[in-house]
């Protein structure tokens, strides 16, 4: 089968538009009464991914590339405003989707996960900080890996080793890693109870002997490396190769997905947009291995 941008976009039309058959609940809520959209909502959340893959980070810019390259894709397409009021509100579709994706690749039963956040910035000048719609939920935090402060958010990660999103968290910069990792737990319980003895790999923040108990319980085994004046902890050789492959997924999120110019300026505006970026990623891997390909997280076949 053919690896391209055209053969991706109606494979996850279709799956999509199975979905919203077998789950019509699914979709976004709209009034009974009033005029049918012209664009399906399987048709939306393909644009959206179409959108994240060719790197537009502008919708209006992506809107008028597609009226003149996509129509063969898509008999209609919205125009700006109502592109992006739609697009914020199928964000529960987007996560519903990212998952059917992620469930239905060979990677998905990995025993391995490595975790780890990455900063979302959301703005640089001190007037943006003041007067954004995400002060408050946006805070001002620190990235040891780039040695760089930022003002934003953080991306919380759960992947395989391949760069399958299992599960992931939008927080403040300043929001605790280890609660976070937590939280997202508890929210799917169901993600741990099916795999007894999971492995989690992670960096030095995830810590603490009440953290690495609720772990335990959770039937998780962690792996991180050891802090100051403690003793070597079991998979030491196994930390730097792997934390290279969530860096390597992290670069994938901000070199080709242009995760931090999301050009989001509301909380629903950014959601979506990262949402985006993480359900390019999902579907282009689930393709990839549908299809085969070597390499699962390849997106050099779809970005044009």
């Amino acid at each position: 089968m053919t690896t391209d941008i055209d053969t991706l976009a109606t494979a996850l039309y279709v799956r999509t538009d199975d979905l919203l058959k077998d789950a019509p609940h699914l979709a976004p809520w709209r009034p009974r009464v009033g005029l049918k959209p012209r664009l399906t909502d399987a048709e939306l959340v393909t644009l959206a991914m179409v959108q994240a893959l060719l790197g537009f980070t502008s919708e209006a810019r992506f809107l008028r590339h597609a009226h003149a390259r996509l129509h063969h894709l898509f008999r209609y397409l919205p125009g700006q405003s109502g592109y992006n009021k739609r697009l914020r509100n199928a964000a529960g579709l987007v996560k519903a989707v990212i998952r059917l994706l992620a469930a239905d690749t060979t990677l998905w039963t990995d025993d391995v996960w490595p975790l780890d956040s990455t900063p979302v910035e959301c703005g640089r000048s001190r007037q943006t900080t003041k007067r954004s719609d995400l002060a408050g939920w946006a805070q001002y935090g620190y990235c040891a890996s780039h040695t760089r402060f930022f003002w934003g958010l953080r991306l919380h990660l759960v992947c395989t080793p391949g760069g399958l999103p299992i599960a992931f968290a939008l927080t403040g910069a300043k929001a605790d890693e280890r609660t976070t990792l937590l939280d997202i737990l508890d929210t799917d319980p169901a993600l741990v109870e099916r795999r007894p003895g999971q492995t989690v790999i992670a960096d030095k923040n995830y810590y603490g002997r009440d953290f690495e108990h609720a772990l335990a319980e959770a039937g998780l085994v962690l792996l991180r490396p050891a802090r100051k004046r403690e003793a070597e902890r079991p998979g030491a050789t196994l930390f730097k190769p792997l934390r290279q492959v969530i860096e390597s997924i992290n670069q994938t999120f901000k070199a080709q997905l242009d995760l931090e110019r999301h050009g989001g300026r509301t909380k629903p505006g950014v959601i979506v947009r990262v949402l985006q970026r993480i359900l390019a990623l999902t579907a282009a891997i689930w393709h990839n291995d549908k299809t085969g390909q070597p390499v699962k997280r390849s997106l050099t076949a779809y970005d044009h």
